[in-house]
C-alpha cells in the first residue's frame, strides 16, 4: 500500500478513535467508509475494520482501568449477555445486504442523540439500578441485541451500548463510556474480529497504520472524556449522535 494511503489511514483513524473514546463510540461510521472508499470490498473491510477496533480498546484501557472503577460482576453481565449475540451477529452479517440495515441504524442512532438533548439530567448522576431479578434479565436482553448489532452492523453500535447502560442500568457518561471503551471495544470488538477473520478475509497490508491511529486515538480520547467529566462527554455523545444518524440516512 503506497505511503500517501498509509498515512491518510493513520489520520482517519486517528481522528475516528479520539471521537469514539471522547463519546463511547462511532469510530467505525468514519472508518468503515473510509476503507470501501480507498478500495476494499465490503466483507473485506469490514472485517479490517472490526481488526483494527481491538486497538481502540487497548488504547482505552491504558488510559481508563485505574480511574474507571469497573465493577467485576457488572462486568461479567454486559460480556455474558452481549458477546453470544456478537457471534451471531458476526456470523450473519457478511449474508445480509447492508442498505436498509443502514438506514434504520441511522434513524436509530440519531434518535438516540435527540433522546439525550431533550434529557438533560440523563447520564448526569450515577444512580445504579436494574441489576437483580426481572430488571436484570431486560437488561441483559438488551446488552444480547446491543452485542448482536455490534457483531453484524458494527459501525457505531458502542453508543447503543453507551446509552443502554445509561438509560436502563443508571450509569453516569463517565463510567458507561469506560465500560463501553473497554469491554465492548476490547473484548465484543475482539470476539467479531475473530469470527469475521475465519469466515472472511483481513487486508493485513492496512493493519499498521490503522493500528497506530486506534490505539492513540483511544487513548487521547479517553483521556479529555476522564479530564473533562459527565456535561463535556454528553455533548459530544449527542453531536456524535446526531451527526452519524444524518450521515447514515443521507448517504
Amino acid at each position: 500500500m503506497p505511503l500517501t494511503d498509509q498515512f491518510v489511514l493513520f489520520l482517519v483513524s486517528l481522528v475516528a478513535n479520539w471521537f469514539s473514546a471522547l463519546s463511547g463510540g462511532g469510530a467505525g461510521l468514519i472508518q468503515l467508509p473510509m476503507l470501501i472508499f480507498l478500495g476494499l470490498p465490503f466483507g473485506v473491510a469490514l472485517a479490517t475494520h472490526k481488526v483494527a477496533s481491538v486497538f481502540l480498546g487497548i488504547g482505552a484501557i491504558t488510559r481508563h482501568w485505574r480511574e474507571s472503577h469497573l465493577e467485576r460482576r457488572f462486568s461479567l453481565i454486559i460480556l455474558g449477555a452481549g458477546l453470544p449475540g456478537v457471534v451471531l451477529g458476526a456470523s450473519t452479517i457478511l449474508q445480509v445486504p447492508p442498505q436498509i440495515a443502514t438506514f434504520l441504524l441511522g434513524l436509530l442512532t440519531a434518535g438516540l442523540g435527540l433522546y439525550s438533548v431533550f434529557k438533560p439530567r440523563l447520564g448526569m448522576d450515577y444512580t445504579p439500578r436494574n441489576q437483580t431479578g426481572a430488571g436484570l434479565a431486560l437488561g441483559m436482553a438488551g446488552l444480547f441485541v446491543v452485542g448482536f448489532l455490534n457483531g453484524s452492523i458494527t459501525s457505531g453500535t458502542g453508543l447503543f451500548l453507551t446509552i443502554w447502560l445509561i438509560r436502563h442500568f443508571g450509569l453516569d457518561y463517565k463510567r458507561a463510556v469506560a465500560y463501553t471503551l473497554i469491554l465492548c471495544g476490547f473484548f465484543w470488538n475482539g470476539t467479531g474480529a475473530l469470527v469475521l477473520g475465519v469466515l472472511g478475509t483481513v487486508a493485513w497490508g492496512w493493519m499498521p497504520a490503522l493500528l497506530a491511529g486506534s490505539i492513540l486515538g483511544g487513548y487521547l480520547g479517553s483521556h479529555l472524556a476522564i479530564k473533562k467529566g459527565n456535561r463535556w462527554i454528553k455533548r459530544a455523545f449527542e453531536a456524535t449522535t446526531i451527526l452519524i444518524g444524518l450521515k447514515l440516512i443521507f448517504g
